[in-house]
């Protein structure tokens, strides 16, 4: 196992900040976790929130979960915030359940202050993870309303039993600095985003003998040289662009969101902007249709999702800091781990 010593990079080992940790699968991240994420800085006053990104949830099925490393990625691309920090801590860590998370943080963290945040879905869930009322014991926790879940959650098991220690949401400030147990609900404004909702509306695609369609009852194109395709569109337009440092990592057999993931830098962020539209405009008339990005307001990272294709684009900074490649490296050392050196326990996530 790797030693664990700086899994949240650039934070002090005696930082005292109210921190809100909020975990989970993140397959994908969506609208929703910001909308929590920035409710939790306002109504509890934390001074920022680390979005923890699980490996695999055991209480879900690993069925259409993309790669780590591609969950990351969109997460800190979504995330962007300066109050916000997107790791994957339990890589070093070993952990998998949320309260050995949580109690190897405050280890190496003890004088922070943490909150574990969580939408109010997750609160008649909490009965079936590993140790649940250990972990009301070991952390404050601040439940958000999410649409279908606000006043009906309180009903479940796990806050009647723990309702006495329940802070009125107009205490939410002070529960950083209650002892454990203590527990908020937050009626906030309600966000309709959800990871499930988002993987449903995604085209399917089937794998059969190196080959994906989209409809196994009419024969369609052969996806993999669509892809190809692309990505020699890709590629070509990165070079016309003078994009420096491409990089081609194969998703092909490891995500369904994808086959090809290219990363690479421009000088500047005017550079970064300009080699992401001409991207976008040729991958249109080349007939892809319109092509999302994301990220151009900033121009550190811009994200062109051509489809079979994801194409992150970095100022040098940015793309060292993040450091996607090493990311897939350590993901795949992982998995190839033999089993007697993993943990054989797994963490619950929202």
């Amino acid at each position: 196992m790797i030693e664990a010593r700086h899994p949240m990079p650039g934070v002090p080992r005696d930082t005292r900040r109210r921190i809100g940790l909020l975990g989970g699968s993140f397959n994908p991240a969506h609208e929703g976790h910001r909308h929590v994420s920035l409710e939790a800085l306002k109504r509890l006053g934390l001074d920022e929130i680390w979005w923890l990104v699980s490996p695999q949830n055991p209480l879900k099925s690993g069925d259409g979960m993309e790669p780590l490393a591609s969950r990351l990625a969109r997460a800190r691309q979504l995330g962007r915030h300066p109050r916000i920090r997107v790791e994957a801590p339990e890589l070093l860590l070993g952990t998998r359940y949320t309260l050995d998370t949580v109690q190897a943080l405050k280890r190496l963290y003890p004088r922070a202050r943490f909150v574990w945040l969580m939408g109010a879905d997750i609160l008649p869930q909490l009965v079936h993870w590993e140790g649940w009322r250990d972990l009301f014991g070991a952390i404050p926790i601040a439940a958000f309303a999410r649409p279908g879940w606000g006043y009906a959650a309180l009903q479940s098991a796990a806050p009647r039993t723990f309702a006495r220690y329940r802070l009125d949401a107009g205490q939410a400030r002070r529960l950083a600095d209650c002892r454990p147990p203590a527990w908020c609900f937050i009626p906030s404004r309600l966000d309709s985003h959800s990871a499930t909702a988002i993987r449903a509306v995604r085209p399917k695609r089937t794998r059969t003998k190196g080959k994906t369609i989209s409809d196994p009852i009419r024969p369609l194109p052969d996806r993999s040289d669509i892809a190809d395709t692309q990505l020699a569109l890709v590629r070509r337009s990165l070079e016309d662009d003078k994009a420096e440092d491409i990089v081609v990592i194969d998703l092909k057999g490891k995500s369904s969101f994808a086959d090809y993931m290219v990363i690479a830098s421009g000088r500047s962020n005017r550079q970064v902007v300009a080699i992401a539209d001409h991207l976008a405009e040729r991958l249109k008339q080349a007939g892809r249709g319109p092509v999302p990005v994301e990220g151009k307001q900033g121009g550190d990272w811009v994200l062109v999702d051509a489809g079979d294709v994801v194409v992150h684009i970095f100022r040098p900074e940015p793309r060292a800091f993040y450091a996607l490649e090493k990311m897939w490296a350590l993901e795949n050392d992982a998995a190839t781990r033999p089993k007697a050196a993993r943990t054989g326990r797994r963490r619950q996530a929202s």
